[in-house]
């Protein structure tokens, strides 16, 4: 298996930046199916999926071992055709699934999932 392929995040403007037309959008882009996909978190990333297929299609959040050795990975999770999911931000910071290099990784079930990584701008939690 390959390394998984690195998501970029995109931080969200602060509540007091300017903001000019398409200053606020954000790119989602196709899952990777084989290898999966890594971002680097500080605990306030959200990570977005959309699934735009006709059928059910999957996300896979893969746990690691917490303090106690328990994992318990968000396995298979289905995203209904053409719905949205959202993972927050206690997932990106809680133990059990940041790896030691600060990662998360996600695989999806089909290209047709895609991922965005938001995070929110420095001085929020």
């Amino acid at each position: 298996m390959a390394d998984p392929t690195v998501i970029t995040v995109q931080t969200i403007k602060g509540p007091f930046e300017a903001i000019s037309a398409n200053g606020a959008d954000y790119t989602m882009a196709a899952g990777t199916i084989t290898d999966g996909d890594t971002f680097v978190c500080t605990g306030r990333e959200i990570l977005l999926c959309r699934n735009i297929n006709v059928g059910a299609q999957t996300i896979t959040i893969t746990s690691i071992a917490d303090e106690t050795n328990r994992t318990e990975d968000i396995a298979t999770y289905s995203i209904g055709a053409s719905e949205y999911a959202g993972f927050g931000v206690g997932l990106t910071n809680a133990k059990g699934w940041k790896s030691t290099a600060g990662t998360i990784r996600i695989t999806v079930s089909s290209a047709d999932v895609l991922v965005a990584v938001l995070r929110l701008p420095a001085g929020f939690p």
